[in-house]
């Protein structure tokens, strides 16, 4: 019997589908313990996401363990929303500049920009080992999808800590690059 060909992407994939799992449960936790509307729908929409990449790698980790080779089957499973930081700056503008955040729920951003930055990290780092074409693509799609993940929750800390700061800063990104 031959050693199956994907050893490698099957290790990146399970520790990808820890690393997924513990995502939507630290966003689980968030949004049920957030105490504004702006925070709950970021941590659900968040946690949403986890879980779709979840399925997706469950899908291609089962795949390649039956020696089925990569196909494209995970392209189903899609998130269904824009980026996360489009949702997030459409709702922060809904809410105006009068939210308050408590300091648990500032805690709970970092947390998540940690554990972004790192799954985000983590992708890129596999990213050279890929391959497979069908591989680099999904390592691809991940690390864009953490990355906005990532970018979401940074102009959300940013948006929850100081709003003024967040809309000047709104504003200058919105000027034709002056």
């Amino acid at each position: 019997m031959m050693a199956n060909q994907n050893l490698e992407a099957l290790e990146m994939l399970k520790t990808a589908l820890s690393m997924e799992e513990k995502g939507e449960e630290f966003y689980r936790k968030a949004m049920e313990s957030s105490k504004n509307d702006l925070g709950k729908k970021i941590f659900e929409t968040l946690m949403k996401d986890e879980k779709v990449h979840y399925g997706r790698i469950l899908k291609i980790y089962n795949a390649l363990k039956d020696e089925s080779g990569w196909t494209e089957d995970w392209k189903s499973m899609d998130i269904g929303h824009k980026d996360v930081t489009v949702l997030f700056r459409e709702m922060a503008a809904e809410h105006g500049k009068t939210l308050e955040a408590d300091p648990g729920e500032l805690e709970a951003l970092d947390v998540g920009i940690d554990f972004e930055y790192k799954t985000m990290k983590f992708y890129q780092d596999y990213l050279p080992k890929a391959k497979d074409s069908l591989e680099k693509e999904f390592v691809e799609k991940m690390v864009e999808e953490e990355r906005g993940h990532y970018t979401a929750l940074k102009d959300m800390k940013l948006y929850m800590s100081d709003p003024a700061a967040w809309y000047q800063e709104m504003e200058r990104s919105g000027l034709d690059g002056a």
